[in-house]
């Protein structure tokens, strides 16, 4: 993979040219700043700058004043290539608070290992209506130690709006949920995104996740996408290098707001 101009294309396709990720929601671009706007429930932020230190400060402190104004927390997602090069250290002085950093990890869905299955008595379904999210839901509450109101919320707005660009997937030991995820493939674009993967601490360890990324990779190549994007963390990360995929950038939330 020629990682400089796959994270080019991730740039320009799902950044500066990035879609709504749920109805009621828009972007915009102010200057030099790609944003998304949504109600209270959804998610509101920076999904891509293109500053220098000339301006940097400027573009931030607008952004506050504009989220701020809406009555809206919201998220700055920095990237490990953005500039200036101590944008990080401008966010903080202005306020913003760090959340732990992940790695950007892509992989081209014609060389991923995509042979992965479920083990013995896992089986895994789609989740397309709400006792489905619901499933999901509760997997992430236990998975994550939070609460799933904004990701039921998001789920069923999107199922029910647009589902041809949402596929959540949750696999069962028996009728007990114990891993889940979902994927969303951006219409127009080279690349579909896998995230919320997380398993149940008792069910871990034993190669669900690694089959719900299979699983979700299958889908996108049936759709006719190139590339899949993960925010992987420390315990993903590995499992999906085994996969296939590669380490191009990092991204790291920074939050305004209570």
């Amino acid at each position: 993979m020629d990682h400089a101009a796959v994270l080019a294309r991730y740039d320009q396709d799902m950044r500066e040219g990035a879609r709504p990720d749920g109805p009621g929601a828009r972007i915009e671009r102010t200057g030099a700043v790609v944003r998304q706007v949504a109600d209270a429930k959804g998610w509101n932020g920076v999904v891509w700058s293109d500053l220098d230190a000339a301006s940097a400060d400027g573009a931030i402190a607008e952004q506050v004043a504009y989220f701020t104004g809406l009555g809206r927390d919201f998220e700055w997602k920095l990237y490990g290539h953005d500039r200036p090069v101590d944008l990080a250290s401008r966010l903080t002085a202005a306020g913003f608070r760090t959340e732990p950093e992940e790695t950007l990890m892509i992989g081209e869905v014609a060389r991923l290992a995509l042979d992965a299955e479920p083990p013995t008595r896992i089986h895994v379904v789609q989740a397309a209506d709400a006792a489905g999210v619901d499933l999901v839901v509760d997997v992430h509450e236990k998975a994550f130690g939070t609460d799933g109101t904004r990701l039921r919320h998001r789920l069923l707005a999107r199922l029910a709006a647009d589902p041809g660009t949402v596929v959540a997937v949750v696999a069962l030991a028996g009728d007990e949920p114990v891993s889940a995820a979902r994927m969303e493939l951006v219409p127009g674009t080279r690349f579909a995104g896998l995230w919320g993967g997380g398993t149940v601490e008792a069910w871990r360890g034993r190669g669900i996740y690694r089959a719900l990324v299979a699983h979700r990779a299958r889908v996108a190549a049936a759709h006719g996408y190139r590339y899949l994007q993960v925010d992987a963390s420390a315990m993903s990360r590995p499992i999906l290098e085994r996969l296939g995929f590669h380490a191009l950038s990092t991204t790291t939330p920074y939050l305004y707001g209570s």
